[in-house]
């Protein structure tokens, strides 16, 4: 019998070299897997599933994973208001841990002997990919024939070319990464630390003028509606903001940070859903939690991205951190307006059962309900105390210039 391969196939040059080498040359029964966390679409899955078969692969099929990725990632990420370096919403890195873990759990379901992928050995993915598959599925090999054999698109272009697959695979000036949670942009100007990117390389440009108001409901936390239509689906949810709020150019930027093979990587990027959802949230949550909530979560958040960023979806620690980001949302309820406008967006107000503006106690500025204005005097004497205390052992340290 011939050894079962699973190719996490995406449908691109190294995926498609993988799947038909492994099947022509190295004599597997090669299983093309898909593993969709919400980035692909209808067409894209069937002409995956067509070209798997020409390519020689013995089965192919999809993995529908969009629902599993909000529930287990973007839920959090929400909750945490994750942004990597304040920037940018870890849109590929958080999908391609979850779509190692699919591809992990199809092969030990059909008694795979071995996984591939098409990582290079030059960037974070083959780290995220080889990392999932060791903890899941320690006993089947890993071969990533893109990266070991150090193959140039050419090479791997001839070899298909030559064996009756003409599909086109130029280099294209820009890589994009389509993807439920953002859209990232490698190649081109990218490469030049001097230069953004042109209005072209984006791949949803400006359909619409002037302004709109966005209405976001939120409910413990999580998007429970969009301009008052509920959505149960939380990823139809997503996907309707995109459609509304791209359509103005929002959520354009450029991410620099620190890669885990040890050197500055670039990358642009267009996510308007993701940063209107998390502006939306984040400004509801400025209503409704308390000072300290809103300091220790901030904390932990920045720890939760650089673990997903980083591969570290699976260490145990995650599952804590998710408790406390859950527990916090429980009074994170109501309704954020938001001004859309052409390559911008703006907070307008807060309607929320939680808001803790309001309050019997007073409001900032304008009156004091809760307490006297002697009460006031003592307060700020008492809180002078320690400064008080110091100087008067050290004068000659006051600013008296």
């Amino acid at each position: 019998m011939k050894k079962k391969v699973v190719v996490a196939f995406s449908g691109g040059l190294d995926t498609s070299y993988t799947v038909m080498y492994l099947s022509k040359e190295m004599g597997y029964e090669v299983y093309a897997a898909c593993a969709d966390t919400g980035g692909f679409s209808p067409e894209q899955l069937k002409a995956n599933e067509e070209n798997a078969y020409k390519l020689g692969a013995f089965s192919y099929v999809t993995l529908d994973v969009a629902g599993e990725y909000y529930e287990k990632s973007l839920k959090y990420m929400v909750f945490g208001n994750v942004l990597r370096n304040g920037t940018y919403p870890i849109s590929v890195s958080s999908e391609r841990i979850f779509q190692g873990i699919a591809i992990a759990r199809y092969a030990k379901s059909i008694g795979a002997s071995a996984i591939a992928h098409g990582s290079t050995g030059a960037g974070n993915d083959q780290i995220r990919f080889d990392m999932t598959f060791l903890v899941m599925c320690p006993e089947m090999e890993i071969i990533t024939l893109t990266r070991d054999r150090n193959l140039s698109r050419k090479e791997e272009t001839d070899y298909l070319n030559s064996h009756g697959f003409k599909a086109d695979f130029a280099k294209l000036k820009y890589s994009y990464n389509v993807g439920l949670w953002g859209t990232s942009i490698c190649g081109g100007e990218i490469l030049d630390s001097k230069q953004g990117l042109p209005e072209s390389a984006y791949l949803k440009q400006v359909s619409r003028t002037g302004g709109e108001k966005l209405v976001l409901g939120f409910r413990k936390g999580e998007l429970d509606s969009v301009n008052g239509r509920k959505f149960d689906d939380k990823v139809e949810a997503i996907r309707e903001v995109e459609k509304i709020a791209s359509a103005y150019g929002i959520g354009r930027d450029m991410h620099v940070g620190d890669t885990m093979i040890g050197i500055k990587g670039r990358v642009g990027f267009e996510a308007a859903a993701p940063m209107v959802i998390i502006a939306a949230h984040k400004f509801l949550e400025k209503f409704t939690l308390s000072k300290w909530q809103q300091y220790w979560k901030d904390q932990i958040s920045t720890w939760y991205g650089m673990f997903l960023h980083e591969s570290q979806y699976q260490e145990p620690v995650m599952r804590d951190m998710e408790e406390m980001l859950t527990s916090s949302q429980r009074n994170v309820n109501g309704e954020v307006t938001v001004e859309l406008r052409p390559y911008g967006f703006s907070m307008v107000g807060v309607d929320s059962p939680d808001d803790l503006v309001k309050n019997k106690l007073g409001e900032y500025g304008e009156g004091a309900k809760g307490w006297t204005s002697q009460e006031a005097k003592g307060f700020i004497k008492i809180s002078s105390n320690p400064l008080r205390a110091y100087y008067l052992a050290h004068p000659e340290e006051l600013d008296n210039d």
